[in-house]
Formats: C-alpha cells, structure tokens, sequence
C-alpha cells in the first residue's frame, strides 16, 4: 500500500495516541472539559492516519461514523432519540467494517472451523441479549437487539481480515456490552467510562489496522499475479 502523504503518517499515529492517553487520563482524574474535547477528535485523527497511509476512504469513513456515535451519545446519554442517532451512526460504521472485510479479507479456516467460529458467536449474541433484556428499557429492547446483531456480524466478518481485524471485534464487542450493562443497570466497575473508552479506541484502532493491512497484502498479491513473467535467455 503506497502511503499517500508519507511525511504525515507519523505525527498522525503520535497525534491519536496521545490524544488517547490525554482522553483516558482526563476520565481517570474526573477533567470533564477535557473529556468532552478530545472524545470527538479521537476518530478524526484516526481517520486522517488511515487515509495517509493509502488506505481505503470507506475505513475512514467507518471511523468518522464511529466519530458520529462519540458525539451523539456524549450529548444524549444512554436513553432518548439523540442516543438512537448515536447507535444508528455507529451501526453504520459496523455495516462499512464488515464490507471492508468481505472486500479485503479471506475465510478465517475450513469449513468445520468457520461453523464453529459462527457458533460461538452467534451463543454469545443469544446469550448476552437475552440476560440484558429483562433490565433494559422497553423502547430501547429491539433497538440494542437489532445493533446487537448487527456488532457480532462484524465481529465475525472481522475474523477475515487477519487477528488485528479480529482482536478489534472482539474489543468493540467487550466495549458495547460495557455500555449495554450499565443501561441494564448491572453492578459496573470502577470508572465504567474508562474502561468502555479504553476498549472502544483500542478496538478502531486495531480494525484500522487490520483492514489497512489486509488491504495491503491484497494489494501486494495483485500486483505479483499481473507482474509479466520474466525471460531466460542463455
């Protein structure tokens, strides 16, 4: 993959990462202000690092969605219209993830260990709605069951796109479920935002990464198929 501002990738990678650093610091220590600030700017910074390295503008756009859900759900909370807005955005950030894979990526195995993969997650979908339902709220069931799918489709489809694709899944899956249990009213950790925050950044950025370099590895074995092949003269 050629890198379509080269001189800009780096200060791009450095600048989420201390944004990161800067965002959780400021849940950990109660800095609101700062909270509210660099929240959205998270996933804009990530998606102009995507789009440095060459990458493709439907990763970024997936991530500019997830900027949509950050803002909305840090105005409405975790109830009412504003948080739907917010669960729809990110829905469809999940929707360009799971095009990215089916695009990029190849099977996770054979047949036997594809049906076994598509098992458990599908067990873990049926289980952890099913033990969220009785606490949430009734206009909110169907809404977070539908993106509850929706998540562990892309949690799956993510297996394609090699494990830093995959680890991503998963974090963004452990992430909702964060946020899902404390809509339920389950007992939270300590600082709950800290920890939904922590898994959520980690996870766009592993997707990032693994479509990113999927797509390379892609890239790389269409231009070795179409190279001539080469002559021996004696």
């Amino acid at each position: 993959m050629t890198p379509r501002r080269p001189g800009a990738v780096r200060p791009l990678l450095a600048a989420f990462a201390v944004l990161a650093v800067v965002h959780l610091a400021a849940l950990l220590t109660g800095a609101t202000l700062v909270d509210h600030l660099t929240k959205p700017a998270l996933m804009p910074v990530l998606a102009a690092y995507v789009l440095a390295r060459g990458g493709p503008v439907l990763l970024a756009g997936a991530l500019l969605f997830g900027c949509g859900g950050d803002t909305f759900l840090q105005i409405g909370g975790h109830g009412g219209v504003v948080f739907l807005v917010g669960m729809g955005s990110f829905a469809a950030g999940h929707v360009c993830y799971l095009l990215l894979c089916g695009r990029h990526g190849s099977p996770p195995g054979g047949r036997t260990r594809t049906g076994a993969l598509a098992g458990g997650y599908a067990l873990a979908l049926v289980a952890t709605v099913a033990l969220l339902w009785p606490g949430l709220p009734a206009d909110l069931r169907i809404p977070v069951a539908g993106y509850s799918l929706l998540l562990t489709a892309m949690g799956f489809g993510a297996l394609r796109a090699g494990p830093w694709a995959a680890a991503g899944g998963l974090l963004f899956l452990l992430s909702d479920t964060l946020i899902a249990s404390g809509i339920a009213h389950w007992p939270q950790l300590p600082l709950p935002q800290f920890w939904i925050m922590l898994t959520y950044t980690a996870a766009q950025f592993a997707l990032a990464e693994g479509v990113l370099r999927a797509a390379g590895e892609r890239q790389g074995a269409g231009r070795r198929s179409t190279r001539p092949p080469q002559t021996v003269t004696a």
